[in-house]
């Protein structure tokens, strides 16, 4: 059992999605297909979806999930939610773009598996496939994504740094945007 499923008793756990980011995906093309990897209760999924686009969601919450899949039936939108642990999921290459929200923290106890876990996932999205990740900001974290992205095997674009203030918990986030090119 998810230890978000309790959080997520409470709907609309992390609030609304940051218009930055749905401001960035209201100018991209909708024939685009959207994978939201740790997607919880589907803020920014749901969003996506009602911009037009086809969404999948992925998170180990079957709460998270059902709240998510339930919206989307009733709004009738081109977005599905399945439960699964992003270590097995393995349909990353299916998408063009990949969408990691607050995913990884960087903290000193979780560096070392959350660090492979990106690479991987870098490894495995498709060659011209975007890739948007939001963590919250503070210098180490950013410099220790941006190396994780510019030390990776694979080369990326960045294309572009998105300095977020969210209110609705007076935190600051930071959002990159980066395209593979080549293999």
């Amino acid at each position: 059992m998810s230890v978000y499923n309790k959080y997520y008793k409470e709907q609309n756990y992390f609030g609304n999605p940051y218009p930055e980011l749905i401001e960035y995906f209201n100018k991209m093309d909708r024939s685009l297909k959207v994978l939201d990897l740790g997607c919880g209760q589907g803020r920014d999924v749901l969003a996506i979806g009602n911009l037009g686009f086809s969404v999948l969601g992925v998170d180990v919450s079957e709460v998270g999930i059902n709240q998510l899949n339930q919206v989307a039936s009733r709004q009738e939108l081109d977005v599905i939610g399945i439960v699964s642990d992003l270590d097995v999921f393995d349909q990353i290459n299916q998408y063009d773009v990949v969408l990691m929200d607050s995913m990884f923290h960087f903290y000193k106890r979780d560096i070392k598996v959350e660090t492979a876990r990106l690479n991987r996932i870098l490894k495995d999205i498709k060659v011209n496939g975007f890739v948007i990740l939001i963590i919250q900001e503070n210098q180490f974290r950013v410099n220790h994504l941006k190396n994780i992205i510019k030390d990776h095997q694979n080369e990326f674009n960045i294309l572009e740094e998105i300095h977020l203030n969210y209110k609705e918990f007076n935190s600051e986030f930071y959002m990159i945007v980066i395209k593979k090119t080549n293999v």
